[in-house]
Formats: structure tokens, C-alpha cells, sequence
């Protein structure tokens, strides 16, 4: 059938209140022209992320009424170390509050000074927390990844050229671990092949390096290779995901992507001294290594949502309802990504914004333009997310792509709510000329794009 249909039912619905242009003018302008300042109840469509915000299903919910709170050693921890164990393989399970904390505790043991951490893209935690280390963070992706019209099926590649010019340069002693991002978000969503990983990981194995998934959205990334990889058809999502896994040496996860809760996450090792120093580190800042900084009901809806994520009903109708909306947007002639990756599409913000200079961060105006017209809360990933300042000169650089993400949180919208974002979208389109661009007035020095202020030109 060609109707896209939920494979659930609707149980409990939460109600969305609906602003007026005049009233969002206001809400715009008091959060300083910043989405992630604008309160949730004044908006209409939230696609300003997927991380945490999925709809848990009954069987997550029941879960955590069973959840056991004990302080150490807890039900709810052995059950949820099962699960991952048999997803993953990995022999060391360790629970983080989110994905970042994973980051922080990773980054913290083999980050610092003179390291160098490669990646297909490094999203903005990550690369965060590898700089806060005193590490360098290298985006090293595929040139197709950088062009927003190619439709190569695997534009998240890490290149392997790149990989073995970076190591030739910096030495192999000083790159402590190579990381993939599956999908690669900074990169428009885009999956990574297994032959891909195969390559990588090989050339790591041959430094001495170890290979470390980003792996968010690994469901996704594996449902993807399934659909496109030659040789993959015959694989079940389940199957492909070890096996992406059985390439690695560790991974991070926020288990508020493919986890399907809203909060949690998780730190993945094989290396048995780098686990026990990451379990000590953990114990001091997030708590004991049975519970992570989280209850037991969470881990109990964590296991639950990595069971259900990797359900192939579901996955057809998370990536198919995705490439829809993308398909709609590209018959109106707004250039995206492509093709559709797994859980957003982003919009070429400098192809829709051409009067715009990167200075005046045409993504973030975009953003803007989507809430005054329709209510609708997406984020840049552009100038503002990834732009640097040089500290001596005062020039600023910019990101090789202006996008705009919209991110669709899991099981939550249907398809009239995904129509809605296609009519506001092309109505923004047809009078794109009337955009106005924007300087940032006030910043912190990491992150910006969370808190920074901005005025329209």
C-alpha cells in the first residue's frame, strides 16, 4: 500500500495549543530570535529535536511501574544488561544519565592535549566535550556528504583516505580512538555502509587504534543499510545492528534516540582497564555503576525501547514517513539533503536563502520564519552550531553546509501533522526574499547555539 500508516494506536493524547502570528511575533522577539528559548507550550510543531521527546509505549510504561529502585544491583539493572548485551555484545555496559555524560566520562579518560579524534562528523556534544578535553576534534566525512543534491545512499562515510592522510600527519600515538556517528547527524542524517565501517575498522586495527560508534541512531542506521547496502536485503535490522556493533571497540548512546525514552544513556567498552577506570569515574559524577545516574524504572523503559526500536514495522514506517516529507519539500523545489536519511530532514538553508551571507546566519533566520509562520520549532545546524571566532584575528569561519534540521520525534506525529510542516514550509518558500538575516548580540564561549541572543539586521 502507498498510505503510510502508524503501526500503533493512539492511547492518550496531549493537547496543542494554537498561536496566532501576532502572538508568536511576540514569543520570537522575547526569546531573543532563539527556538531553544521559546517556551514549548507556544509551540504548534515541535521538530526542534528527536532526542528525547519520543512517545513510550504501553509496554515501556508498564515497565516502569515494575521498575526496582534499589540503590545497587537493582532487577531493573540485570534486565537492562541483558538487553544490551545481547544487542550490542559488548562485555561492558555502563549506564549515563544521557548520551553526553557518556561523551564527558569517554573524552575525559583518553581526550586532552596534543590528541587528535577523527569522525565522519563530530555533532556538537560531542565535539564539545573532545575540546573541553583539550583534544582536537576532525571532521572527516566523504566529499558527497558535502553536497546537498548528490544522492550517494551512504553520504555519512567516513573516508578512509582522509582516515589514513590524518594518521600519516598526527602519528597513530596521538589519536586514542577513531569515532563513527551512526547515522551522521551533522551530515543530514545520513546512514554509514557496513563495508564502510569494515574499511574503517581496519585501518584502525592496523595503528593500533580503536574504533568507537556514536550510536544514537543505530536502528535507523541499520534499517538504512538494509535498504540499500547490496548484499544486506536478506539481513534482519536486529542482524545488521551487531553487526555494526562487532566492528567496534566501544560506542556512546543517548538512549533518548533509538532507545525510545526520554531520558537515559549508555557507555560501551570491550577494553577491561579503560571500563574500570570509566566505571570509577563514573561512580563519581554520575552515580553507582548499577544505576548511572538514573532510576530503575528508566532502566527499565530503556531496555523496553531497545527491544521495540529495532521492530521492522516500525522502522518502515519511521523511515518512510521521514522520506515523505522530504519528497514533498523537493517536488515544491526546496533543495534538502538527500536523499531522506533516517530520523530529519534538513533543509539547504543557503540554496533557500540566497540574499543571505553566512554572516548573517541564514539557517537561524530560517528558523526564525518557520515559527512566525506556522508555529513550527526547528533547529540551525550551520554558523551558529559549528561557526568558530579566531580568538587573535576576530574572523570568523563557517561550516561547509547552512542547514536547517527538522527533526521528527518517534511516534508522536502523524502524517496531517507532517502535511501541516509541508504547507508551512512551501508558503516560507514562496516568499523567502522577505527573510531577514541576524547578528548575535550576546554568546557563551561553548554551545552558543543553546543560549545565544540574536537581533534581525
Amino acid at each position: 500500500m502507498k498510505t503510510i500508516i502508524e503501526p500503533f494506536k493512539i492511547k492518550m493524547v496531549e493537547p496543542i495549543r494554537l498561536t496566532s502570528a501576532a502572538e508568536r511575533e511576540t514569543i520570537l522577539r522575547r526569546a531573543h530570535f532563539n527556538p531553544f528559548q521559546i517556551p514549548a507550550e507556544d509551540v504548534i510543531i515541535d521538530l526542534l529535536t528527536d532526542s528525547g521527546t519520543t512517545a513510550m509505549s504501553s509496554a515501556q510504561w508498564a515497565g516502569m511501574i515494575r521498575g526496582d529502585e534499589a540503590y545497587a544491583g537493582a532487577r531493573s539493572w540485570y534486565h537492562f544488561e541483558k538487553v544490551l548485551r545481547d544487542l550490542t555484545g559488548m562485555p561492558h555496559i555502563l549506564p549515563t544519565h544521557q548520551g553526553r555524560a557518556s561523551e564527558r566520562i569517554l573524552f575525559e579518560l583518553v581526550g586532552g592535549p596534543g590528541k587528535v579524534i577523527p569522525s565522519n562528523n563530530h555533532f556538537d556534544t560531542t565535539r564539545a566535550n573532545i575540546e573541553h578535553s583539550g583534544a582536537q576534534a576532525v571532521d572527516l566525512v566523504i566529499d558527497e556528504g558535502l553536497q546537498p543534491a548528490n544522492r550517494h545512499p551512504f553520504k555519512g562515510n567516513l573516508d578512509p583516505r582522509k582516515l589514513e592522510a590524518l594518521i600519516d600527519r598526527t602519528g597513530a600515538e596521538h589519536v586514542p580512538l577513531c569515532m563513527v556517528t551512526v547515522t551522521n547527524n551533522s551530515g543530514g542524517g545520513q546512514p554509514v555502509s557496513l563495508s564502510n565501517l569494515r574499511e574503517v575498522r581496519a585501518i584502525c586495527r592496523g595503528h593500533g587504534i580503536p574504533l568507537f560508534l556514536d550510536a544514537c541512531r543505530f536502528a535507523e542506521n541499520a534499517y538504512l543499510i538494509k535498504q540499500r547496502e547490496p548484499g544486506q536485503q536478506g539481513q534482519t535490522a536486529r542482524a545488521i545492528a551487531r553487526a555494526m556493533f562487532d566492528l567496534a571497540d566501544g560506542a556512546t548512546i543517548s538512549a533518548k534516540k533509538d532507545g525510545l525514552v526520554n531520558i537515559g544513556g549508555v557507555l560501551l567498552m570491550r577494553d577491561d582497564r579503560l571500563a574500570e577506570r570509566a566505571n570509577n569515574l563514573l561512580i563519581l559524577t554520575e552515580g553507582f555503576v548499577t544505576y548511572g545516574g538514573l532510576a530503575g524504572r528508566d532502566l527499565e523503559a530503556m531496555a523496553q525501547g531497545f527491544m521495540e526500536v529495532l521492530d521492522e514495522d516500525y522502522l518502515h514506517y519511521r523511515v518512510r514517513s521521514v522520506a515523505y516529507l522530504g519528497e514533498h519539500l523537493l517536488a515544491a523545489g526546496v533543495q534538502i539533503i538527500e536523499p531522506p536519511g533516517g530520523h530529519a530532514i534538513y533543509i539547504d538553508a543557503a540554496a533557500f536563502c540566497p540574499h543571505l551571507p553566512p554572516a548573517q546566519f541564514p539557517g537561524q533566520a530560517l528558523v526564525c520564519a518557520f515559527y512566525r509562520a506556522a508555529g513550527i520549532r526547528a533547529v540551525e545546524i550551520g554558523s551558529v552550531m559549528f561557526g568558530r571566532v579566531d580568538p587573535d584575528t576576530g574572523e570568523a569561519s563557517h561550516p561547509p553546509m547552512e542547514l536547517v534540521r527538522l527533526a521528527i520525534p518517534r511516534r508522536v506525529y502523524t502524517q496531517s501533522h507532517i502535511d501541516y510542516v509541508i504547507e508551512a514550509v512551501v508558503e516560507v518558500f514562496r516568499r523567502r526574499e522577505q527573510i531577514r538575516g541576524l547578528r548575535i548580540t550576546e554568546e557563551p564561549p561553548t554551545l552558543r547555539h543553546f543560549t545565544a541572543k540574536f537581533e534581525e539586521v
